[in-house]
């Protein structure tokens, strides 16, 4: 299956061409960025409107044999081409471009803080490469983008965990979707770790991230990208994976809300097959004694990053001390189901960021191996 920018990407060039008089053409080819191949994609419908001003086309994502919310998502592009003496929104542009204005419309997500359109480096590029030598010189193309259905749909999402709002966030960061619940994502995975550790040294701290936001914070906070994992949801197996590859110190970074699942022993983190996050926190707010009637509170939470709100506007020393439990938890946790499978000395910590994306807490063997990697909390 292909990621949602490609399929946006298609429906944009499609509408394009018809805007500029060529025929509609039902399978796009659709370049990647800096390579030679294309995809065809194919797309549902295009038609000029508005007396000619501008094009529509209509498309569905399909994410292929995966669990993905986008599948069958309906997606509407309109195209309009305008002089490019016109003011224009530069904050919606690609980096170093005038010729193109992205526009979010109903059901795509935006950040809560800017209003602009959550978009990723990959699908800025894909746009760019498929687009810009259909834009005359002296123009710009105005492109906005409609996920009819998206606004629904990002409420089964963390969209709005990570401040995105309004609708889906088109944040893929390749063409193909690598599903992080299949056995197949793990195998890929492993064998990726095991080449990352026979070509580079391993006596350094290497660094598992949980999602898109763990690797783009790990890489603003400098560490290097040979360290660094992306591991999806197949948690447990890739721990083991690392200590039988020689590596002798992790740090697994994530969100709170992610990790918090490690502390409850839950090591496949696909919320698919396992949550439970809200009953381990209320376990470990137990365990650290807070006072029963915000325990009451974090039980009835709808999330934890509400939990994690609430506490902190209650007691906000009681909440950085939960939180570094759930740390040194998962650090606990993670050392007992490695010795399951094997008598490894890897040293696993763990370091959690929130919503802001802000680093936030780690466990003991956390808070060494951010500050071996030059790291304040």
């Amino acid at each position: 299956g292909l990621t949602l920018p490609v399929w946006v990407t298609a429906a944009v060039k499609a509408a394009t061409e018809v805007l500029l008089g060529e025929d509609f053409l039902v399978q796009q080819k659709v370049f990647l960025p800096d390579q030679e191949q294309s995809l065809d994609v194919p797309v549902t419908s295009a038609s000029l409107i508005d007396r000619g001003q501008q094009a529509i086309c209509i498309s569905h994502a399909d994410p292929g044999n995966c669990l993905d919310i986008t599948r069958g998502l309906e997606i509407w592009t309109c195209v309009q081409l305008q002089p490019l003496v016109e003011e224009v929104d530069c904050s919606l542009d690609l980096p170093s471009d005038s010729w193109l204005k992205l526009v979010g419309g109903s059901g795509v997500g935006k950040y809560e803080s800017t209003g602009e359109l959550c978009l990723s480096g990959f699908a800025r590029q894909l746009l760019h490469c498929n687009l810009r030598s259909l834009v005359p010189n002296g123009q710009i193309l105005r492109v906005e983008i409609v996920f009819p259905f998206g606004r629904e749909l990002a409420k089964r999402t963390s969209n709005e965990a990570f401040g995105v709002v309004d609708g889906l966030a088109l944040i893929g960061t390749q063409a193909e979707v690598q599903s992080s619940a299949s056995p197949q994502q793990l195998q890929r995975t492993i064998e990726e770790l095991r080449s990352r550790c026979a070509d580079h040294k391993v006596d350094d701290v290497f660094t598992f991230v949980l999602g898109e936001n763990g690797f783009d914070l790990a890489l603003k906070l400098g560490f290097s990208s040979l360290q660094i994992l992306k591991v999806g949801n197949w948690v447990g197996p890739l721990l083991v994976a690392a200590a039988d590859a020689g590596v002798k110190k992790l740090l697994l970074l994530g969100y709170h809300g992610k990790l918090v699942k490690l502390a409850g022993g839950i090591f496949h983190t696909h919320h698919h097959l396992a949550d439970g996050r809200l009953e381990v926190l209320t376990a470990l707010a137990v365990a650290e004694e807070i006072p029963f009637h915000l325990i009451q509170e974090i039980s009835k939470a709808v999330s934890v990053e509400a939990a994690l709100l609430s506490l902190e506007r209650s007691a906000p020393e009681l909440a950085q001390k939960l939180w570094k439990r759930i740390a040194a938890v998962v650090e606990k946790r993670s050392h007992t189901y490695i010795a399951h499978y094997g008598s490894w000395s890897m040293q696993v910590g763990a370091a959690l960021f929130d919503r802001q994306r802000r680093m936030r807490w780690a466990g003991p063997f956390g808070c060494k191996q951010l500050e071996a990697l030059g790291v304040a909390l």
